[in-house]
């Protein structure tokens, strides 16, 4: 079976969905970190009290507090990286026996299709999980560096190094975060691909329904309300 013939046995719908899927990804993502300067998302307000809690650590002691802090969200972004990993492993499991989801597929009474076509599916899923692993690996790593920097900055505020090191810590605080924040969107993406199995009607409405879901997170939250109460200086 040429390529020709294997691109034949997805409808047009299908590449529509997946088009979808993959922009509507891109599109979210670039607007939650460039959103309107008159209506900011909780990512953006989220870094402005990044910012706040380094210039407040220059003068607390002692840091174990911020080194806690700083601990868990490396432990956060390790499990995330572990979980990935794992659904990683099972997909590349389910390349080798898509005979298991043919039989799953004939249980709900979805129509029959060639191996390839389940094995595309599944190569979708492990697309979104690999780009969330390698964002919650670099996540982790950065919060590390920012660690050393906060280890690094001195505690007098006379000290002219005080508050640059500070910024520098906040700023890879900051980067540390988003590349977290992408890994947690691939992985919101990579489940809502799995509605694919069941039809690109499916895969239509998961993706709407995960754009819709960020969107409300992201800029009409309650949470977003109440940082916005009162933001910290720039």
């Amino acid at each position: 079976m040429t390529w020709i013939d294997r691109a034949l046995l997805f409808a047009p719908l299908d590449y529509a969905a997946v088009t979808l899927i993959l922009i509507g990804a891109a599109i979210i993502g670039w607007h939650i970190e460039h959103p309107p300067r008159n209506h900011p998302s909780v990512s953006m307000l989220m870094a402005g009290y990044r910012r706040e809690w380094m210039h407040q650590m220059v003068t607390r002691q002692p840091r174990i507090f911020d080194a806690t802090l700083i601990g868990n969200m490396r432990q956060g972004a390790a499990f995330f990286a572990s979980g990935t990993m794992v659904a990683i492993g099972g997909g590349l499991a389910l390349i080798g026996n898509s005979e298991q989801i043919a039989g799953v597929a004939q249980d709900f009474a979805i129509d029959q299709a060639p191996d390839f076509v389940w094995e595309i599916k599944i190569v979708l899923m492990l697309l979104f999980a690999a780009s969330a692993f390698l964002k919650f690996v670099w996540s982790h790593r950065l919060f590390g560096y920012c660690a050393v920097l906060m280890a690094a900055t001195p505690n007098e505020t006379d000290d002219s190094h005080a508050y640059v090191r500070a910024r520098q810590a906040a700023e890879i605080s900051i980067t540390a975060a988003r590349s977290f924040n992408r890994g947690l969107r691939a992985t919101y993406f990579g489940l809502a691909s799995t509605a694919w199995l069941f039809g690109p009607e499916a895969l239509i409405v998961a993706t709407l329904f995960t754009i819709a879901v960020l969107w409300r997170r992201e800029f009409a939250s309650q949470s977003r309300t109440v940082l916005l109460g009162n933001p910290p200086r720039a």
